[in-house]
């Protein structure tokens, strides 16, 4: 019987040679917005990897819109410049597709990187304006958001396009929109955030789809438009897993071709079961209702879990970030475990088991089976 783990799935234009993506992960090491040459090494890491998909960090739509001051934009010709850059290394190595997850952290915005405390910046720490549905906080001590009027909001749509824009300019096969985790278009959706009295509170998602449709009209349907979306905020009176249903049926309305499942982060005080696999039931509720292609994400690190949770029909991708941190070789064992043969670049050709027997040793034995 095939493994489904590494069979192709098509989305939208593209295909993707098996159901493993590399989420995105903020590396907070740019320069004003732009790439750095961390980021071309953790590009070209990811290219050896053996994932389907590779999926760039959170990428700012604005300068302000960055969660700290080392995170990347796609909202100058320099960002865009440095981002080419780091994504011809990636294509120099693989054919498989490369995206890029833009958004904007919204009253998130400001602070410092979670390996510096991750709080708010001070006064000499060069802040700057963080802006919101509503002008309420994100946690204690953090600043108060400007409330966003309605020619800022469309100035965001347009910044948006201009971002996507840029993305097709590079060259990315995927751009993926951040709405989720409490940033700016999840802080529309969710009441905690949302307490507008204009249409954009009384329809918490017209925002989002506005952006969505905006995106879906620029970027070509031969490559794939999808979203990160939150479940629930895990706190009663927020956002929850019906509401998800509800928006997940409009973004597949606007045209999006896939979508990834994830939650919480929309106020500190949440109280998460994180546990292995604990956001799948969510994918598979919305996978279950909406007729789009969904990925699970969330402390899936097994590569048996994975195959059952894509074999099982509960999610049609899974995506993994501190796995791959961990193991960027991730793929290239689970392969190896479920007996799959897979292309490993040439120049490391050698460290595949069936060229030398060292592989078994090398390996941890939850890795490769008893």
């Amino acid at each position: 019987m095939a493994v489904k783990l590494f069979t192709p799935i098509d989305l939208g234009g593209i295909t993707l040679p098996n159901r493993i993506v590399v989420s995105p992960m903020c590396q907070y090491s740019a320069d004003d917005g732009s790439m750095t040459d961390w980021h071309t090494v953790h590009l070209g890491t990811f290219a050896c990897s053996g994932a389907g998909l590779f999926v760039v960090e959170k990428t700012n739509v604005t300068r302000e819109g960055r969660i700290t001051h080392g995170c990347t934009g796609l909202y100058t010709d320099h960002n865009e410049q440095a981002m080419a850059r780091a994504v011809q290394v990636y294509r120099a190595i693989t054919r498989n597709p490369i995206g890029v997850q833009i958004g904007h952290a919204g009253r998130k915005a400001s602070t410092h990187p979670p390996f510096k405390g991750g709080k708010a910046l001070a006064e000499h720490e060069s802040p700057w304006r963080t802006v919101a549905p509503s002008p309420i906080p994100f946690a204690e001590g953090w600043h108060r958001p400007h409330e966003l009027d309605k020619k800022e909001i469309q100035d965001l749509i347009d910044a948006f396009v201009a971002s996507a824009e840029r993305a097709k300019r590079i060259g990315f096969d995927v751009v993926e929109l951040h709405s989720a985790h409490g940033y700016l278009l999840h802080q529309f959706l969710s009441p905690l955030s949302n307490q507008r009295k204009d249409e954009y509170g009384k329809n918490r998602m017209k925002f989002p789809l506005e952006v969505a449709a905006a995106v879906r009209e620029t970027w070509p349907k031969e490559r794939a438009l999808g979203a990160r979306i939150n479940a629930t905020d895990w706190v009663e009176g927020g956002w929850q897993p019906e509401d998800a249903v509800a928006y997940a049926r409009e973004l597949k309305r606007i045209g999006l071709d896939f979508l990834c499942v994830s939650s919480g982060a929309t106020v500190p005080h949440a109280r998460i079961p994180v546990t292995p696999g604990y956001q799948v039931g969510f994918a598979q509720q919305i996978k279950n209702a909406v007729p789009i292609p969904v990925r699970a994400v969330g402390m899936i690190a097994d590569p048996d879990q994975a195959e059952e949770i894509v074999a099982s029909g509960k999610a049609d991708m899974i995506a993994m970030a501190r796995a791959f941190l961990d193991n960027p070789r991730w793929v290239w064992h689970a392969a190896e475990r479920f007996g799959v043969k897979i292309d490993y670049p040439p120049q490391y050709a050698r460290s595949r088991p069936d060229v030398w027997p060292g592989a078994a040793l090398a390996r941890p034995r939850s890795e490769v089976g008893s």
